[in-house]
């Protein structure tokens, strides 16, 4: 059984993380997010939370750091699994600095080309996905479908 730590920011990106927690069903997951108490109203039992930030604020991707390098470093999840955004990413290399495989879904929302997050996240991906076929052009991206 394989510790997942399954990450995303608020609205939309946690809409979807939601979406893929079938897949997790027979693994010991855990859940982080940024807006105090959204996964209680998920029905997600097992979940921490950690500060949000994006590219316009500095030092909240510095508390958000903090947040998930404290939990990467409790939990040393086999895999990290994000549907972005920043925090996602953030996720995603602290993630890798401690041995996990990391996975990126780009947004449903990203319809003509990757976020920026998703962008940086195809350089420390294992697995770099993306929910919009014709967005998979490189051997770095894949398409699998969508998840709306």
């Amino acid at each position: 059984m394989a510790r997942i730590l399954a990450v995303s920011s608020g609205g939309g990106h946690w809409e979807q993380l939601m979406l893929l927690r079938g897949a997790f069903s027979s693994h010991d997951v855990i859940y982080a997010n940024t807006i105090e108490g959204l996964a209680e109203k998920s029905g997600v039992a097992q979940a921490t939370l950690i500060a949000d930030c994006n590219r316009d604020h500095p030092i909240d991707n510095l508390r958000c750091a903090r947040d998930l390098l404290g939990v990467v470093n409790r939990l040393r999840p086999h895999i990290v699994v994000t549907t972005g955004a920043a925090p996602g990413l953030l996720a995603l290399v602290i993630g890798k600095m401690f041995g996990a495989k990391v996975i990126w879904v780009d947004s449903v929302a990203n319809s003509e080309r990757l976020s920026l997050s998703g962008k940086i996240a195809r350089q420390v991906a294992d697995l770099h996905l993306t929910q919009w076929e014709h967005l998979a052009q490189d051997s770095r991206t894949e398409y699998l479908g969508g998840l709306l």
